[in-house]
């Protein structure tokens, strides 16, 4: 959040020096909520020059910069081409801009060996974490929806996977069904009922990707991190720019929307102990649906297009898989704050799961009437 120290002291003017930008360093101070980079939002002196965004990359999650940056390059570079055929466009508030190092590079590894790179800053912008109304999830799906759109005739050879198989649900449930053997900590016993509910919905799950292997849906561009504050609103909260772009890379258009759908429609925390609390709101998967098949209706194909209903089943699934391989694993991967946090979050995403079970006729019925 603004206002947290800067732990590492990093000397943010030095750094901010090592880039093209206009303006004179002013401040530097810790911005935002992510955990994976350290960010830092940098004041020049001169008003009418822009802020940036200055980020120490995460080289320990992604062990190529360069090949994560060459992707983000190549990704803003054609939005930027894209935005200036669209008559009233503001290219540098609808689509970030990586302020290019004094070497011409999009990034640069100061003394100490840190990678870091740096954005202009978004003015006058707006981000939920929650999302309360059909308004601002319309806005969101749109943006979404947009942005694969743009993405869609990107010419080239594919993006690099900045995370190998990240969504690939029969490696996750490999991985599953190897802790379950190994049982590291000792609590398989501890979650039989939670094993049968992934066991019993496995091969289901499994039809994005045989969709994939037979050609009938296509590989595409993806965001692949689609929480809803990854998507900027503008001061009316109109849809304004798509942003975190580490894991932009090759997918299914099921992942991005099955993704927003699980955070933004959700009734509850992702760790919510209540379970009656858990629930899909079926008002914001139909405004998000709306959003996002306005941008992409053309763009996509019928099947892809019949199986967006079934998308957030299969990645609110896949993180449940996620959250309960690493309790059975002891708790290696995620961040935790109790000992049975990790199975809380395994049960509330199961919840969310029976909740779209139990309203799929219905989110597939909006999607026909939407198509």
């Amino acid at each position: 959040m603004p206002g947290k120290e800067n732990k590492m002291n990093y000397d943010l003017k030095e750094i901010f020096g090592y880039f093209t930008a206009e303006g004179t360093f002013l401040k530097g101070e810790p911005y935002g909520s992510g955990h994976i980079h350290d960010t830092f939002l940098v004041e020049t002196v001169e008003k009418e020059k822009d802020d940036y965004i200055l980020q120490r990359l995460n080289n320990n999650i992604f062990k190529n910069i360069p090949e994560l940056q060459h992707n983000i390059e190549r990704v803003t570079v054609h939005l930027r081409n894209k935005l200036k055929s669209v008559a009233g466009s503001d290219i540098k508030r609808e689509c970030l801009s990586l302020v290019p190092s004094r070497e011409g590079k999009s990034w640069i590894v100061d003394r100490n060996g840190n990678f870091w790179r740096m954005y202009i800053f978004i003015s006058n912008h707006r981000s939920y974490n929650i999302v309360d109304s059909p308004d601002k999830a319309f806005e969101g799906g749109k943006a979404i929806g947009r942005f694969q759109a743009m993405l869609a005739d990107m010419p080239g050879e594919p993006l690099f996977e900045t995370i190998p198989s990240f969504h690939d649900i029969e490696k996750r449930l490999q991985t599953l069904s190897l802790k379950i053997k190994e049982n590291p900590a000792g609590r398989v016993s501890s979650v039989t009922k939670e094993i049968d509910m992934v066991l019993q919905r496995a091969e289901e799950m499994k039809i994005i990707l045989k969709l994939g292997r037979e050609g009938k849906i296509p590989v595409r561009i993806t965001h692949n991190d689609t929480k809803f504050n990854n998507i900027l609103l503008d001061e009316n909260d109109k849809a304004l720019c798509v942003i975190d772009l580490d894991t932009v890379m090759p997918g299914y258009v099921h992942y991005d929307f099955g993704d927003a759908i699980r955070t933004a429609a959700n009734t509850a925390a992702e760790d919510e102990q209540d379970l009656s609390k858990v629930n899909m709101d079926i008002r914001l998967f139909k405004a998000y649906a709306e959003g996002y098949l306005s941008e992409t209706g053309k763009t996509l194909n019928n099947i892809e297009k019949e199986y967006l209903a079934f998308a957030p089943k299969l990645i609110t699934y896949t993180i449940a898989v996620r959250f309960l391989t690493d309790f059975i694993d002891g708790d290696k991967y995620f961040k935790i704050h109790s000992e049975l946090h990790n199975l809380q979050r395994t049960r509330a995403q199961l919840k969310l799961v029976m909740s779209m079970e139990e309203q799929y006729g219905d989110m597939q019925k909006i999607i026909r009437d939407l198509t």
